[in-house]
């Protein structure tokens, strides 16, 4: 594969189903599909929003700018907390990780290849599907079409991911924030899952554990996710013997890539890099 981040190409964009719900509701994938003769590296794109809120459209702009450059894009709808608490939409993106690779041929994208990009709720997500692949409750939703493919990922991007959810509600609580502190209680059901499934006390704890090489981008003036957050992520993460770069975007809050400009074009770039790095 000769992945090139300079590179310009036109996109298609399509809908299709991506699962039920077990309340019923249809998920639907966004995919962005460069058009060229491929084989072009994979990426899956969680979608943020406190576990709460938000679909596949939540970071548009990234997959759109990524695809462009010559990815294979899909971004997927994920069972929402009042639907449905933990582990429910770690199960749609372990499942949507074989998902894309079993469909990723037929879309001219290399399964191989694939990486899995999370923004803030979407980048807990992604570190617990990157470092529990094998975990039998992520994988718990079956694949038929797809028997014997993993969800084993190349790599992982984040923005703004929460790398410690049991520190991010201390940071709500802190700051009067009742709505947050109400949606973290939502999906961590029963509480002590904010233990279990917190990528930062996973490590502490020296838990078996996946080590997918990781590129953290971070809001300097970040007041939900603490910036000292990541850091501590970060060197925890090598301590264990992973890589993990973590880039602080000054004067940026939690959800500057919402937003044209410098440093939100800054980031898409950062992004085609490290995929360069990992699928080039």
């Amino acid at each position: 594969m000769n992945y090139n981040p300079e590179a310009k190409f036109e996109i298609e964009v399509h809908e299709l189903p991506f699962r039920r719900t077990e309340r019923g509701r249809q998920l639907m994938a966004r995919v962005y599909q460069p058009l060229g003769a491929g084989p072009f590296p994979a990426l899956l794109d969680l979608h943020g929003g406190a576990w709460n809120d938000k679909d596949r459209f939540a970071n548009e702009p990234m997959a759109r700018a990524i695809a462009a450059s010559g990815v294979l894009v899909a971004s997927i709808d994920l069972t929402l907390a009042p639907e449905a608490p933990y582990p429910a939409s770690v199960q749609d993106a372990n499942y949507g990780v074989r998902w894309l690779k079993s469909k990723a041929p037929g879309w001219k994208g290399e399964p191989a290849t694939l990486g899995v990009l999370g923004s803030s709720t979407g980048g807990h997500l992604a570190q617990l599907v990157g470092m529990r692949p094998r975990d039998a409750r992520y994988g718990a939703l079956a694949l038929p079409e797809a028997r014997g493919v993993d969800a084993t990922v190349r790599y992982i991007v984040t923005r703004s991911p929460i790398s410690d959810p049991f520190a991010r509600y201390q940071q709500a609580e802190k700051r009067k924030r009742a709505d947050m502190m109400q949606k973290t209680k939502n999906w961590f059901v029963p509480w002590d899952a904010i233990y279990e499934a917190n990528p930062q006390q996973i490590l502490e704890r020296r838990e078996p554990a996946t080590l997918p090489p990781i590129l953290i981008m971070q809001g300097s003036l970040d007041d939900n996710v603490l910036p000292a957050l990541q850091e501590k992520f970060a060197a925890t993460y090598r301590a264990a013997g992973g890589e993990c770069k973590l880039e602080i975007f000054e004067n940026c809050d939690h959800m500057w890539v919402a937003e044209p400009g410098p440093q939100t074009d800054r980031a898409h770039e950062m992004v085609k890099d490290w995929i360069q790095k990992y699928c080039g």
